[in-house]
């Protein structure tokens, strides 16, 4: 970088987050349910061809439930130390009351 060039300044952000900080969860009746339409597909929706992959996509939907896991903190804490790592944004150049 020469001498010359200003430095890249990211603008301000609004919201200090992490979009899924836990990942995506899992769904474990998709691979089921997309089983069942290419059955579909191919037999020209004939139930009588199905009827296999059927019973498993409804086992499958009425089995217990998982429970979604603990969600992170990691956003709760950015949020809090946001005032501390970013500067507030004055409004409008406007000085405060008291202030010189």
């Amino acid at each position: 970088m020469s001498a010359s060039q200003k430095p890249m300044r990211l603008p301000p952000l609004r919201v200090l987050r992490i979009r899924h900080p836990n990942g995506i969860p899992e769904r474990p009746c998709v691979a089921v349910m997309s089983s069942v339409l290419a059955c579909w597909a191919s037999a020209g929706y004939n139930t009588a061809g199905c009827a296999q992959v059927e019973q498993a996509l409804r086992a499958c939907m009425d089995g217990p439930q998982q429970k979604p896991p603990k969600g992170s903190d990691v956003n709760y804490h950015l949020m809090r130390f946001k005032d501390r790592l970013t500067q507030p944004a004055s409004k409008g150049g406007k000085k405060r009351k008291g202030c010189k």
